[in-house]
């Protein structure tokens, strides 16, 4: 999930719900911004839609993209412009089932990747290592927009999806037509995860730790042990949201995915020094340490529920970001929020877009 020492004052549900807010679906004045695409071509504001409406992309496609054969959402029409979703852990495509036909309906073309280790996407040998350090998965896009001839796209995420966007756009900005990270900055800083954080913030990352035992690894290598495990942690991390089963078990077959256990696990104790990343990424990784900054036009998103979210309004990580930049809070909305405010969510892409 999140970097534990960027938001190292974060110590309990809402503690982002004093910032200036917007509802969980949007107030008027939000829902009816006007946003424009490149050329001056205005776009209406996103219609407003009830979490939960779309239940399904329909037929999903693959491509093979560097190391991976990835599976894929697409909508909108073919030749609009780019936007990228990407979800994090523990989630899947699904987290975009409502916000991608509202951006295919404003003109966009909407992909949307499952992450390596998740769904239809898989390794193309079985000779690759299941590695997941964080440059590995921004590789992956950069690959994936190469497969499709894609040379800039908005680029939208939470979780690992925010910190993969907010990497791809640090390292290659030429990529990035504009920038959504949910939870601001979220570039892993490996040193400062070796110190301890306030206790409140250490209980929230308690699967940090879990992951780290053999109990944990076991935990994870059983298929339905790992299914309870996400679910309980769906109800930690968003406290008001009333997803039903159904719900819940469209995202989970994506949990069922061979290399799923190998890439969670490798991910986690990655962060927290545990063992050591593949050399090919070494030299990626070093320029991921120095925290580089952000210049491409940005608009970060917090969720005032989640128990990741930082107090401040955005504070303890506007300084990385150097370009064009909005931020808004989203009041009653725990981590998962482009699924629980789709709303929201896509029109903060549009909004980035035209920054």
């Amino acid at each position: 999930m999140i970097n534990r020492r960027t938001f190292g004052k974060a110590v309990g549900l809402g503690t982002g719900a004093a910032a200036a807010s917007l509802s969980g679906l949007q107030n008027s004045a939000f829902a009816t911004t006007a946003a424009h695409e490149p050329g001056g071509a205005h776009l209406s504001a996103v219609s407003t839609v009830t979490p939960g409406t779309h239940t399904g992309f329909g037929a999903l496609k693959q491509v093979k993209a560097g190391v991976l054969d990835i599976g894929y959402a697409e909508l909108g029409p073919a030749h609009g412009p780019v936007v990228i979703c990407l979800h994090g852990w523990p989630y899947d495509i699904h987290s975009y089932v409502d916000v991608a036909p509202l951006l295919a309906d404003q003109g966009y073309r909407v992909i949307v990747p499952y992450l390596r280790g998740h769904g239809s996407t898989r390794f193309l040998s079985r000779r690759t290592p299941r590695s997941a350090e964080q440059s590995a998965i921004a590789l992956d896009i950069i690959a994936l927009m190469d497969a499709l001839k894609i040379h800039q796209a908005v680029l939208a995420g939470f979780d690992w999806g925010s910190r993969t966007a907010d990497i791809i756009a640090a390292l290659w900005p030429d990529r990035v037509k504009a920038l959504v990270s949910t939870s601001g900055y979220l570039i892993t800083n490996r040193k400062a995860q070796l110190e301890p954080a306030a206790p409140a913030v250490e209980r929230n990352w308690w699967y940090q730790w879990y992951f780290a035992s053999d109990r944990g690894k076991k935990a994870m290598e059983n298929v339905d042990d790992r299914i309870d495990l996400c679910r309980y942690v769906w109800t930690l991390v968003s406290p008001d949201w009333d997803f039903d089963e159904a719900t819940f078990q469209r995202t989970a077959e994506a949990f069922k995915n061979p290399d799923y256990a190998a890439v969670v696990l490798y991910n986690y104790r990655w962060r927290i020094s545990l063992i050591e990343g593949e050399h090919r990424y070494d030299r990626y990784e070093k320029q991921l340490a120095a925290q580089p900054l952000i210049h491409v036009p940005t608009l970060t998103l917090d969720a005032a529920l989640d128990p990741f979210t930082p107090p401040g309004d955005g504070s303890s990580y506007r300084k990385y970001f150097t370009g064009p930049y909005e931020h808004r809070t989203i009041a009653d909305i725990g981590h998962n929020l482009p699924q629980e405010a789709p709303t929201a969510f896509a029109q903060a892409v549009i909004d980035a877009d035209r920054l």
